[in-house]
């Protein structure tokens, strides 16, 4: 039985060791040239910044994870450098090194992850924008901070750990803006703490980081990134309605995350949408298993659940693919990982609540600003589709706008504005977000040179 593992953080090294110690040896495939994910991305070779370093708290974790990768990489056709951009019934299209390469495969656990959600703000565009995932790896992976001082917008705990990432390394941190006001984190305590631990983590990153004299606002709302050729500062408001100019040579942009689910939508998986998260998930049951046949889901790439739960996600498709193979399992360890898993979803949802989706504010974008980068679409672009005098009529769902506007039609395939665009135009409409839909999935998930298929 040749399984793939599409994925290399937590979620796909526990899959691919259980799948291992249960004496496969699966094909293990990762855009990065090593394990570890964007949580614990590795740094560059020659780095001398240690562990704690570079992932703090987590710094066991990620050592644990970049061994255990280390180990298996020998057991496992492992196959670095690779982009997984189409999914066909028993096949990966894949392409590296400049070649296309169709890989065989009898089941297939996705373990691809998860990317940051932006809200678009007018100046977004600007060199010297990032999102927090940018930001993170560009310290992680680089030794680089994004700026000489950097202000930091959204909300979510990335937020608070890139900002608090880029303090302990020395960098000079302007701002940190979170959109959710600390009333409605105090709401959220009481289910925050069936995971004490995490949640003690959480607090001493905010304590970290107003110890070191950083400026900080809860319940504002950007209104403006400004410069000409590069950010030059940002323009915020308090949750008093007080505006606030603040200098800056660089932007953190990040408002929670959306699973990176491009592949599982090409495999025919149905999706639901989310409303706690409010994201659409693809649909799988406890162990993994999708309405698929043999393709199972782990990690973010299932529904936002973070590193822990992805690693214990992870073991436990692993187990569901053994066992759909006829192969025996251990049963008291899966028994073990369901139990634990059973925990998170309460967690997570609390987590939700604490630092909730701005909705409003991304459905009230102003029209000239472009929500779609790709394919240069406004705001107002996408309002005028929502309404009955557009030149080829209404567009009654995100898709529709899609072919009025070219939104999502670019390099990234919806992936940055969807969610996005999906909110003003349910504005539009006057309707739940989740009336109009989601973009579908196209292949390829990532642009790839049309000359490898060519060759092909």
């Amino acid at each position: 039985m040749t399984v793939a593992v599409v994925g290399a953080g937590p979620a796909g090294t526990r899959a691919v060791e259980v799948l291992v110690r249960a004496g496969q040896r699966p094909v293990w495939i990762d855009e990065a040239p090593a394990n570890g994910g964007r949580i614990y991305q590795r740094p560059l070779a020659g780095t001398t910044r240690s562990h704690r370093d570079l992932y703090g708290t987590e710094a066991a974790k990620a050592a644990a994870i970049h061994a255990l990768g280390d180990r298996l990489r020998d057991a496992s056709d492992w196959r670095p450098g690779t982009l997984v951009w189409n999914l066909r019934p028993g096949l990966l299209d894949t392409f590296r090194a400049g070649r296309h390469e169709a890989i065989r495969f009898e089941r297939a656990i996705l373990c691809t992850g998860a990317m940051d959600r932006i809200v678009p703000v007018p100046g977004w565009t600007l060199p010297g924008v990032f999102t927090l995932g940018g930001a993170q790896i560009a310290l992680k992976a680089q030794g680089a901070a994004i700026g000489a001082r950097v202000a930091f917008l959204g909300t979510g705990p990335l937020l608070w750990l890139v900002a608090a990432q880029y303090v302990k390394a020395g960098a000079s941190v302007a701002l940190v803006l979170d959109t959710s006001p600390f009333a409605t984190k105090a709401r959220a305590t009481a289910g925050l703490l069936r995971d004490a631990t995490t949640f003690a983590k959480g607090l001493a990153l905010v304590a970290r980081l107003r110890l070191a004299g950083v400026r900080v606002i809860e319940g504002g709302a950007p209104i403006a990134i400004e410069g000409t050729d590069a950010v030059a500062a940002v323009r915020v408001r308090d949750r008093a309605g007080r505006e606030h100019r603040i200098a800056c040579d660089a932007v953190g942009l990040g408002f929670g995350l959306k699973p990176e689910s491009q592949l599982a939508d090409l495999a025919g998986v149905p999706f639901t949408f989310d409303g706690t998260q409010r994201n659409w998930v693809p649909q799988h049951d406890g162990a993994g298993r999708t309405q698929v046949p043999r393709i199972y889901l782990a990690g973010d790439a299932a529904g936002i659940a973070g590193a822990d739960a992805a690693e214990l996600a992870g073991a436990r498709a692993a187990w569901a693919a053994i066992a759909d193979g006829g192969a025996a399992v251990d049963i008291a360890e899966v028994a073990r990982l369901a139990r634990v898993l059973a925990r998170i979803p309460r967690f997570r949802a609390a987590l939700e609540r604490a630092f909730p989706y701005p909705a409003v504010l991304a459905a009230r974008t102003p029209d000239a600003t472009i929500v779609c980068r790709c394919e240069a679409i406004t705001a107002g672009e996408l309002r005028a589709a929502a309404r009955e005098s557009h030149v080829m009529g209404r567009a009654p769902e995100v898709n529709r706008a899609k072919a009025f506007t070219r939104v999502g039609m670019g390099r990234c395939q919806g992936r940055v504005c969807g969610p996005p665009a999906a909110e003003i135009l349910a504005d539009a409409l006057g309707c739940d977000v989740a009336e109009v839909g989601r973009l579908r999935g196209q292949s390829p998930v990532k642009p790839i040179p049309i000359l490898a298929l060519a060759a092909e």
